[in-house]
């Protein structure tokens, strides 16, 4: 590129080229954390000087927008960061706490310098970037059965089932998932563990654990003991019978409910129609009669009504 290409580049497009190859031996530093940051710590960042004859107080923290790729002022997104974010200024450093950590604050930051004698080479600091990590509570479901049922410690099948157990987490990144078996040294790598026409030998207790690929303490394991019955025991002595019959019996109560307050409600309409009756209307007591000036009474000799 020439310089006089250089000329009719756009102002904005200038700026950030310029702001955004600041070199490694820029004045204005950043600091925060170098290692992993978990879901719920604290963040600090601080915008600095190395040399103490800047001021400090025409500096301000631009975090990169992953939606608009754009570089903006911290202080623009600070009403969706959450209101205990702090940013204060000090007599040599600019300070953003964050109190907890999340998922929100992942992304690039950097000082920047917007006084009127700053230096293209010193208007900037060099990236800075922060990764959250996090882990949900790990889920266990089984095949072919709604999650939503949920799944309890101890699943009850027959032999000659088959038992296909899945376990899941959300996380920052891919979980590693193992399967193993309590009293075993049998390690089964996978998210999924699949039990076919399951014999008494198959029986016993089976632990998922789901750990984090880059963070060592993030990890979570659940437990879940198999009992396995005879061919013949009857269906409500399984886990599934006894979730069916939990399931109808809730089913026939709640149906009884709604039968019952329909019947009360239509009982309770239709005894206050019986006790309005008939309208009396008394305007019918004193007919009037073609002879007559005015009403008479209903035993007047004249039976002939003018109505």
């Amino acid at each position: 590129m020439n310089k006089w290409a250089v000329l009719f580049l756009p102002t904005w497009l200038i700026s950030k080229t310029v702001c955004n190859s600041c070199p490694h031996a820029a004045t204005l530093l950043i600091k925060g954390p170098t290692g992993p940051i978990l879901e719920g710590e604290q963040i600090t960042l601080e915008c600095l000087y190395s040399d103490a004859e800047f001021n400090i107080s025409q500096v301000h923290i631009e975090m990169f927008s992953k939606y608009t790729r754009q570089w903006r002022p911290f202080s623009q997104r600070f009403w969706c960061r959450g209101y205990g974010t702090e940013v204060r200024m000090t007599p040599d450093r600019l300070l953003m706490s964050v109190p907890y950590a999340s998922t929100l604050y992942d992304g690039s930051y950097r000082c920047v310098s917007d006084g009127k004698n700053a230096t293209t080479p010193d208007s900037c600091s060099q990236v800075l970037t922060i990764k959250v990590h996090y882990m949900g509570q790990l889920s266990m479901t089984r095949e072919g059965y709604s999650r939503y049922l949920g799944l309890s410690e101890e699943l009850k099948v027959r032999s000659g089932d088959d038992v296909v157990l899945k376990c899941s987490t959300s996380a920052s990144e891919t979980s590693i998932y193992t399967w193993s078996k309590n009293g075993s040294d049998w390690i089964l790598p996978s998210s999924q563990l699949a039990l076919m026409k399951v014999s008494s030998a198959d029986g016993g207790r089976y632990t998922c654990t789901a750990q984090h690929p880059s963070v060592e303490a993030l990890r979570k394991s659940r437990s879940i003991s198999i009992s396995v019955l005879p061919g013949d025991a009857p269906w409500y002595h399984t886990s599934n019978g006894q979730v069916l019959l939990v399931t109808s019996v809730a089913a026939a109560f709640l149906l009884v409910f709604v039968v019952s307050v329909s019947v009360f409600l239509c009982s309770r309409a239709k005894g206050i129609k019986t006790a309005k009756g008939p309208i009396d209307d008394h305007s019918q007591k004193k007919p009037i009669y073609r002879t007559s000036a005015e009403s008479l009474l209903s035993t007047s000799a004249d039976k002939q009504p003018l109505v």
